[in-house]
């Protein structure tokens, strides 16, 4: 099959280009200009530029949807640019794909009970949703949205995310890890080459006519105090930390990873927080 990826220079992206290649698809790269890999295809497009996106997207029998603005405070910042970016770029790749074609969505656990979060992100992401599921009624595509937890592992550069932020304090590259409250908040955390297989597998299902919301966990919930344990149980040395007052977040963001298992398929193999921990210090998957 050849796949589009957007966001293939990405996070997720680049484990997602790996594990179609592996998985023996011709694949397209779709960026903002970024390299992708060896062998890849690379064509470049922005999302807000429909006419961009047609033409990456041509001679394609299916897209990876990964591209996205994916930081809550960024959304915060810019709520209509989120909008245009989350929402317009996945009708621009809907406009964009053949009748019959399949469509997979990186999407949020946040969303999962179908109820807007309070903030632009998960509330465009959760229109995209809505848009994508409605296009597969219609006949048009079969489209899978992967609501994702909090996707972690080697290659992620985002000091902003958890676990990349209690590495770089372990390393001395940053100050004091900063707890909010008594780090009790629960997030569950699934390894990124779990993330890729997950996709791989939504591609399958992906049949035209339907649509499927699929949460994927590793329905191991971990806590903020948790995570530092376990690098410094991995790495053999301190976390630094400071704390401060409780923030405005979620206390518990879980995942059953239940209707992905029946449905994909597909478990998490690489989840375990130690095993995390462990290749994202060393960059190894």
């Amino acid at each position: 099959m050849r796949v589009a990826v957007t966001g293939a220079s990405g996070f997720l992206g680049r484990a997602v280009v790996s594990a179609l290649v592996g998985a023996g698809h011709d694949v397209v790269g779709v960026t903002r200009g970024r390299p992708v890999g060896a062998g890849v295809e690379v064509r470049s497009a922005m999302l807000e530029r429909p006419e961009q996106v047609a033409a990456a997207l041509a001679g394609v029998d299916a897209v990876c949807h990964l591209a996205a603005v994916v930081r809550v405070r960024d959304s915060l910042a810019d709520p209509l640019g989120t909008w245009r970016t989350n929402l317009g770029g996945t009708l621009a790749v809907l406009d964009a794909l053949p009748p019959g074609a399949r469509l997979v969505l990186a999407s949020s656990a946040a969303i999962a009970d179908d109820r807007p979060p309070p903030h632009p992100y998960g509330a465009a992401k959760l229109a995209a949703d809505l848009a994508a599921r409605d296009a597969a009624v219609a006949g048009r595509v079969g489209a899978v949205s992967l609501r994702f937890a909090n996707v972690a592992g080697p290659g992620d550069g985002d000091p902003t995310r958890l676990v990349p932020a209690v590495l770089a304090a372990a390393a001395g590259r940053t100050g004091a890890f900063v707890v909010n409250g008594d780090g009790a908040a629960v997030r569950d955390l699934v390894h990124v080459a779990d993330a890729a297989r997950a996709v791989v597998a939504a591609l399958t299902v992906a049949t035209p006519g339907t649509y499927r919301a699929v949460p994927i966990g590793s329905g191991r919930p971990v806590t903020v105090r948790d995570v530092l344990d376990a690098a410094e149980r991995v790495l053999g040395r301190p976390v630094p930390v400071r704390h401060r007052g409780a923030a405005p977040e979620a206390r518990a963001v879980t995942v059953d990873p239940a209707r992905a298992r029946d449905e994909l398929g597909w478990v998490a193999e690489c989840s375990d927080l130690d095993r995390i921990v462990r290749d994202a210090w060393s960059g190894e998957s």
